[in-house]
């Protein structure tokens, strides 16, 4: 079933406001840990979604990594989008985790371009 440009609106504002509070929390919790974004292509939603949150440095997202911090981000989300009421079998397989220096290093800091060819399979 196709969604309706409202319908997509709708969700995006929810995912916001939800992945928001996510966002907030993993800043309090996790060393290094930056902001988290979201990619969605909406004619293969839920499934298609992607949530990424970004650190720093390469070195601190595998600390956090290290430190078992990894679990802590997909149990937000996992509770953000239960709250945003999306449903998905496995939560936690549509966590990535990123950082600022490889997307400078890769895409120029242009974090548009990176997602668009991380979606594309383009690595």
């Amino acid at each position: 079933m196709s969604l309706t440009k409202r319908e997509q609106n709708q969700i995006e504002r929810t995912l916001a406001a939800t992945l928001t509070d996510a966002c907030e929390a993993g800043k309090a919790e996790i060393v290094g840990f930056q902001w988290l974004t979201h990619d969605v292509d909406y004619q293969r939603f839920p499934a298609s979604l992607r949530v990424i949150w970004v650190f720093a440095s390469q070195a601190e997202q595998d600390a956090a990594i290290a430190k078992g911090q990894e679990r802590l981000m997909q149990q937000l989300t996992a509770a953000a989008l239960q709250v945003a009421e999306v449903s998905l079998e496995n939560p936690a397989a549509h966590v990535r985790l990123d950082n600022e220096q490889q997307c400078l290093r890769a895409d120029g800091g242009n974090w548009q371009q990176r997602l668009t060819r991380q979606r594309s399979g383009k690595r």
